[in-house]
């Protein structure tokens, strides 16, 4: 069920998007609210389940993580559940969904060097075939989704 948020809210959520520790009374100031109000605000989009946690953005090469790579996988058949079990064990993935179509998941490696490739990808070998690609550069990361999609724009028709 969709929650349906006012100006304030989605001003909030914004704020929030792009500085998690800003005070209660910096965005209060910035939206016009007091501090308890805006505390009461953000009390109820998180017991809405609109906010379901706050967090912190690393920079992985800042980590010594010089790589990323995205990686495929297609279990073998009655494999899924020992392949996602080795994706949870190992620590150089930092993301993984699990997606329709061919492959079953699509994860995401923060990698030292290109050789670890093997290391982590070998063993999965014999419960799943891989498609690997290495990161060069990332366009979108962490951008909110439109806070009201019944304000999306209509598709905008290429000319040339």
């Amino acid at each position: 069920m969709s929650k349906a948020l006012d100006d304030i809210d989605r001003d909030i959520i914004e704020m929030l998007a792009s500085d998690s520790r800003a005070t209660l009374a910096e965005i209060g100031r910035l939206i016009g609210l007091s501090a308890p109000a805006t505390g009461e605000r953000l009390r109820r989009l998180s017991d809405d389940g609109v906010i379901t946690s706050f967090g912190v953005r690393v920079d992985n090469r800042a980590l010594g993580y010089t790589l990323e790579a995205i990686v495929r996988l297609k279990p073998r058949s009655h494999h899924m559940h020992i392949v996602e079990q080795m994706i949870l064990d190992e620590p150089r993935f930092v993301a993984c969904d699990r997606v329709t179509g061919d492959d079953c998941f699509v994860a995401r490696l923060a990698l030292v060097d290109v050789s670890e490739l093997d290391e982590i990808l070998l063993p999965l070998h014999e419960h799943a075939e891989t498609n690997t690609s290495i990161v060069k550069s990332s366009l979108l990361a962490g951008r909110l989704p439109q806070l009201d999609p019944s304000l999306r724009s209509a598709p905008k028709m290429g000319h040339g």
